[in-house]
């Protein structure tokens, strides 16, 4: 049975990170250090150092590199608190791909690869990125089995060849996990391999950066190729021709903590929505006594209570060390369709305001809309648990 009555500890943590994040960070959502490619480089440092020296730094990550060891259920309670703030998770050091990446590293990298870059990346001295997206055109989308970019074995080496598209976080970063199709000297189709690559290796290009509707991952999004950077052996990521099991170990949990990060910064919205309903007045009463309004509202409530439930219910199951795997397509599905859906209605709620940058809404609006998109569309999730279903219908007969 779950337990879903929060322990006095992980209570005052909660409200430990939710004063950091409503005295500390929120004053800097206006700072002009922030560009459409994300926030800069010194300002997130910024932000980071504030976060150590609350003693906040990196809660999913292990105790022995500097993090506060949190579990699943741990994570959605401090996560939601810090994704009240547009900032909050660059703060907490909890922002995507570095939050993913870390929990990839710490499962699957070796004691001298976590020694290089895992206690760096728990410490917030550096940024990661994670590289397997490929262009339409090219290759690999949502559907990993088309991946083009290809790692050729010579000699003990690998030479990366290929492109890949909407890379979040290249600029400033200190290192890339990199999914190319392997192929030993023969040629054989060894599959899927991660490798570390350095962003200054020669032969790693950034062809150009995509202007997108987000602006919440720093670096931006970006499209890059590769025309034969050389990796070492002691650059393999996991086993050889194992990548896509391995990237596993990161997209589920992922996209778990995706909703838990969109479930804070919903309810500012909510927040601020509700406090312009109490204030603002129409015909003759405030606008939130009018039904077209209040039910609006309420149905916030009713998406951000299910959103909460469906997250603590998948962050349970992963504790219980279960893979979970539909329980996070379909938290992640409802997740990002129910928060957008707040957002949006509180953009309605605020009227000509909520489209303007008066308030966060209009930031938080356009930083959710993508979260049905990346990690998964709703569609493919929806494809692959059709696919679940129908087999399980089928062998029962």
């Amino acid at each position: 049975m779950i337990d879903f009555e929060l322990p006095a500890d992980l209570t005052a943590l909660r409200d430990r990170v939710s004063a950091f994040i409503a005295e500390k960070i929120v004053p800097y959502e206006n700072d002009v250090r922030q560009t459409v490619h994300g926030v800069s480089e010194p300002l997130r440092q910024e932000l980071i150092g504030l976060a150590r020296d609350a003693g906040l730094l990196s809660p999913h990550a292990p105790k022995q590199y500097g993090g506060l060891g949190l579990d699943h259920r741990g994570m959605a309670v401090v996560f939601e608190a810090a994704g009240w703030s547009t900032l909050g998770p660059l703060a907490l050091n909890i922002q995507a791909p570095d939050e993913g990446n870390v929990n990839l590293l710490h499962v699957v990298a070796t004691p001298e690869q976590k020694a290089r870059w895992l206690a760096p990346l728990v410490r917030g001295e550096i940024r990661s990125v994670f590289t397997m997206t490929e262009t339409v055109s090219d290759g690999a989308g949502s559907d990993p089995s088309l991946l083009q970019t290809i790692a050729q074995q010579e000699g003990n080496d690998f030479f990366i060849t290929g492109r890949k598209y909407m890379i979040t976080g290249v600029p400033d970063a200190a290192i890339n996990i990199v999914m190319a199709r392997t192929l030993d000297h023969s040629g054989k189709d060894l599959g899927a391999t991660m490798f570390f690559v350095d962003l200054d290796a020669p032969g790693f290009r950034v062809d150009r950066m995509l202007d997108t509707i987000d602006t919440n991952s720093p670096g931006g999004h970006a499209e890059v190729s590769f025309d034969r950077v050389r990796v070492t052996p002691d650059r393999v990521l996991g086993e050889i021709g194992q990548g896509f099991r391995n990237a596993q170990v990161r997209l589920g949990p992922a996209r778990l903590t995706h909703c838990m990060r969109w479930l804070g910064a919903a309810r500012r919205c909510q927040a601020i929505a509700v406090e312009h309903a109490r204030r603002r007045h129409s015909f003759g009463k405030t606008i939130g006594e009018h039904q077209g309004v209040g039910f609006m509202l309420a149905d916030n409530e009713i998406d951000l209570h299910l959103s909460r439930l469906a997250i603590w219910h998948t962050a349970w199951l992963l504790d219980q060390h279960d893979q979970a795997r539909n329980e996070t397509s379909m938290t992640k599905v409802f997740c990002s369709e129910a928060l957008g859906r707040v957002a949006d209605r509180c953009m309605q709620v605020l009227g000509s305001i909520g489209i303007t940058r008066d308030t966060v809404v209009e930031r938080i609006y356009r930083d959710i809309r993508p979260f049905r998109i990346y990690d998964g569309p709703s569609e493919v999730h929806r494809h692959v648990l059709a696919r679940r279903i129908l087999s399980q219908n089928d062998s029962k007969r």
